[in-house]
């Protein structure tokens, strides 16, 4: 295709979901579980979504992929579908939210009924806080030879999506720990030696869980500061994470104060509104560090307990002073 201007452009043309994926437990979930494809589906929501299991029982029924979102550990279920949505899969999705404590369920499929997307506005509606679902339609697009490209569109969602789902804990049976999740345990536990050495104000007197993030007090409700890895993207962080209704709120008088808050600091850090969900993220970042590798530990958990020390007085007395009532606050100089 020629324009105007003379330059050649490709044109995009629809694949055939089953000339990729022939089935769906064989084929399309073992795709979205890797990491890479993850990533998008994580970008499409607006969460960072790390897979835990696939094809996990849950009720009479097999979830096809079981997922936390990064920095809350908060279970997502996806159930995938490559075809138009039907009740038999619906059914499925009922049995899950009633089978868990609280959920986020994503429900994948080639084309949504219009039945099935407002049942999905409808459970959306009358659930409380506990229960989220997602709707979501799949696609694969080329240019001219090149590999098929995914694309999902989000076709229903929360009204008020949020990362604050209730644990779950108690439908996942986490008697045998995988070798990654045995990993992350220790990962935490070599971090707690680190900050017991370094006398700060935090120390390692908190139990190792084997999760992407561990979470430290800084003296308020719906406020942490936390350590956290992502080996998908070889990266750890230091950061304040605020929940809540009032997540927003507290974020940008928070960010009213940036300037004095890094010169305190020494450091700038990425003040992360996350505008698709209900929480907010306040974060220092260390790339080129990968969480999986042992020998590369000690440089990323004295980097991680000099900056959360460093956060926490910093951050401490801010967040107590914090009035939701009270006007944009005065930028300080």
């Amino acid at each position: 295709m020629t324009t105007l201007t003379g330059l050649t452009l490709g044109r995009l043309t629809p694949v055939d979901l089953r000339d990729i994926w022939t089935t769906e437990a064989a084929d399309f979930t073992p795709w979205l579980a890797r990491p890479e494809n993850m990533a998008v589906l994580s970008e499409t929501l607006g969460v960072e979504l790390e897979v835990e299991a696939h094809e996990r029982p849950v009720g009479p029924f097999r979830a096809d992929i079981l997922c936390k979102e990064v920095g809350t550990g908060h279970w997502v279920l996806i159930e995938n579908q490559l075809e138009r949505t039907d009740h038999v899969h619906l059914g499925q999705l009922l049995t899950y939210a009633s089978g868990l404590d609280a959920v986020t369920i994503v429900w994948i499929a080639a084309r949504f009924t219009e039945e099935h997307r407002a049942t999905l506005d409808w459970l959306n509606k009358i659930t409380d806080d506990s229960f989220r679902f997602f709707g979501l339609e799949v696609e694969l697009w080329r240019i001219g030879n090149s590999p098929a490209a995914p694309k999902f569109n989000i076709i229903s969602k929360p009204n008020d999506w949020s990362q604050s789902i209730a644990q779950a804990a108690r439908a996942i049976d986490d008697t045998e720990l995988s070798a990654t999740r045995v990993l992350r345990r220790d990962y935490w536990t070599a971090l707690n030696a680190v900050l017991n050495e370094a006398g700060g104000p935090f120390s390692g007197n908190r139990k190792p869980q084997p999760q992407s993030w561990m979470a430290y007090p800084v003296g308020r409700s719906h406020f942490s500061l936390n350590a956290a890895t992502n080996a998908q993207k070889n990266q750890i962080r230091a950061e304040l994470y605020i929940t809540g209704s009032l997540a927003k709120t507290f974020f940008r008088l928070l960010q009213a104060q940036k300037d004095a808050i890094e010169r305190d600091l020494g450091f700038h850090l990425q003040w992360e509104e996350l505008p698709s969900g209900q929480d907010c993220r306040i974060a220092y970042y260390l790339n080129d560090a990968d969480p999986e590798d042992k020998t590369d530990w000690p440089r990323q958990h004295e980097w991680l307990a000099k900056h959360l020390n460093a956060m926490q007085p910093v951050f401490a007395p801010r967040v107590r002073d914090l009035n939701a009532d009270a006007g944009p606050l005065e930028t300080e100089q």
